[in-house]
């Protein structure tokens, strides 16, 4: 069975790392945690970007000897006490210091978790050794105890043209004939993630040549990511490749993703100029899924998706290196507020209008008022009006509303 090209070329020293600037950030806390004020480094990114090869590395270097758990694992306080709470109390074998890597942090939040979150918060507390949790996400409201807690250090998608070198340099030690085309390619739809693209030159090298047809034909792994990532690959990225496909694999239709950049891209853009080019990149974009809708023209397609992702990305000068929590459209809770509150009044309507013999419009304007005053102040009326039109519980309390 060959060996996984990511295993056989893992990153080995610091100066193989691509996130030198994250990676000198986290060597820096671990080597002075004894002063430092967090007691915990919450590192975070999206799959892919080296997050606990770094960890690995650095622990490594220093001499440290690393205890791993994966968050996974536990799904409450007491399997996170069991596993983590011997961890920070004993001494490291042969002296050596410790380093307690907690891989995958994301994985104690949800319904199944028990206390694990604050449970973990107050293991840091009184931990003695420094402790580095990783995320993809870290943004969660369950996470909000473990980021104050924590050094928080980001590990940004990767640029498409460090992976393309990578991929060319495994090319050139395993032989494998690819053109430069293809490489570009397989980096572009990798989104930043190096594992992912590494994994994906492999699998299509298998006879140790890639081709442009081959590409088409086998290039599928198109994952599913989540409009979070998708925002973070657009604000924080001038990489108009990494930008351009931020859109390709979310579950959300473009009119969702625009009314999500609407709301999230005046809190990451504070530059008036930068503001203002974004909002004339997605004006266009709405232009053209108008013309989508109206007249079925699906070439635009292409033109509203690049001017929501790259042409939102590339109206920054820079990238804001301030933390940005991104929040689903308001737009859309409000219209379900609305849809809630006239929902009765709409059945009760329908109901009256059928009773009377009048339209809705009628029903709705001349006699829904008389009804719904007649309705508090007499309780004869009340009584007969809900036996005769078989009002439900939110029918009445939109009645007895002022």
């Amino acid at each position: 069975m060959p060996v996984p090209l990511t295993k056989k070329y893992e990153p080995k020293k610091s100066e193989d790392l691509p996130q030198k600037e994250a990676a000198a950030e986290l060597k820096k806390f671990i080597t002075t945690y004894k002063t430092q004020k967090k007691k915990a480094a919450l590192i975070y990114g999206q799959a892919g970007t080296c997050k606990s090869s770094t960890v690995y590395i650095i622990a490594n270097e220093l001499g440290l000897e690393l205890i791993e758990v994966n968050a996974s694992d536990f799904r409450n306080s007491d399997q996170l006490e069991s596993k983590v709470g011997q961890a920070i109390k004993q001494q490291s074998l042969f002296s050596l210091g410790k380093l307690i890597l907690i891989d995958e942090v994301d994985g104690i939040a949800g319904n199944q978790d028990r206390g694990g979150v604050p449970t973990l918060a107050a293991l840091i507390a009184e931990s003695k050794f420094p402790i580095v949790m990783t995320a993809n996400d870290p943004w969660d409201s369950k996470f909000s105890t473990l980021r104050s807690k924590s050094l928080m250090i980001e590990f940004p998608a990767l640029d498409s043209t460090l992976i393309f070198s990578i991929l060319k340099n495994i090319c050139d030690k395993e032989s494998i004939i690819a053109d430069e085309a293809s490489l570009k390619t397989i980096a572009r739809r990798a989104g930043g993630d190096l594992r992912g693209a590494i994994n994906d030159l492999q699998a299509l090298s298998s006879d140790k040549k890639i081709t442009a047809e081959k590409l088409t034909q086998d290039m599928s792994r198109n994952k599913v990511d989540t409009m979070m990532n998708a925002l973070m690959k657009i604000f924080k990225s001038t990489d108009v490749n990494v930008a351009g496909t931020a859109l390709d694999n979310v579950e959300e239709e473009l009119e969702q993703c625009i009314l999500w950049l609407q709301e999230n891209v005046a809190k990451e853009y504070l530059l008036p100029e930068d503001l203002t080019r974004a909002y004339d990149a997605l004006s266009k974009a709405d232009v053209y899924l108008g013309r989508i809708r109206r007249r079925q023209h699906w070439r635009f397609l292409a033109y509203a998706n690049a001017m929501m992702s790259a042409g939102v990305a590339t109206a920054k000068k820079e990238k804001s290196k301030q933390f940005v929590k991104y929040t689903p459209p308001m737009i859309l809770l409000k219209i379900w507020q609305a849809n809630r509150k006239y929902a009765s009044r709409n059945s009760i309507v329908e109901k009256l209008s059928r009773e009377t013999h009048c339209s809705k419009t009628k029903t709705l304007q001349s006699t829904m008022p008389f009804i719904k005053q007649l309705f508090q102040q007499n309780k004869e009326f009340c009584s007969k009006l809900i036996t005769q039109l078989k009002l439900e519980e939110e029918e009445t309390d939109w009645l007895n509303a002022q």
